[in-house]
């Protein structure tokens, strides 16, 4: 069991669960076809290690995340909260099969919701 003063990161398992954690979820996402298109002609491999990095780096680790700031990354693609919501919850249920405590997954959510309006540019209209 994790210490009380250890790290998100750390409580999920460090860099090799994170990465398992990535690639399973982004395995669900990839297979939803209200999400897939958002996906098309992205370099996956890529994508997986600018993830990983995202991922550790918000959640506690000592990785940095090296990409382009999300607004810019995310400009321009239409994604719409809706479309956040959905992937926030192949995320859920990517830690829920994971054993992951139900008070580290939600602050998992947490902090990756800290992001929603980099990622969906602001939007407040759902259409």
């Amino acid at each position: 069991m994790a210490n009380a003063g250890s790290t998100l990161y750390e409580r999920l398992g460090g860099e090799r669960a994170i990465a398992a954690l990535v690639q399973d979820f982004y395995a669900r996402v990839f297979a939803d076809p209200k999400l897939a298109p958002f996906f098309a002609g992205v370099e996956t491999e890529r994508l997986a290690r600018m993830q990983r990095e995202f991922f550790a780096a918000a959640l506690g680790g000592p990785i940095r995340y090296s990409g382009r700031p999300l607004n810019a990354v995310h400009a321009d693609l239409g994604i719409r909260p809706r479309h956040l919501a959905r992937f926030l919850e192949h995320m859920m249920a990517t830690l829920a099969d994971r054993a992951i405590t139900e008070s580290d997954r939600y602050d998992v959510y947490t902090r990756i919701h800290r992001y929603a309006d980099d990622i969906t540019g602001n939007a407040e209209i759902d259409v």
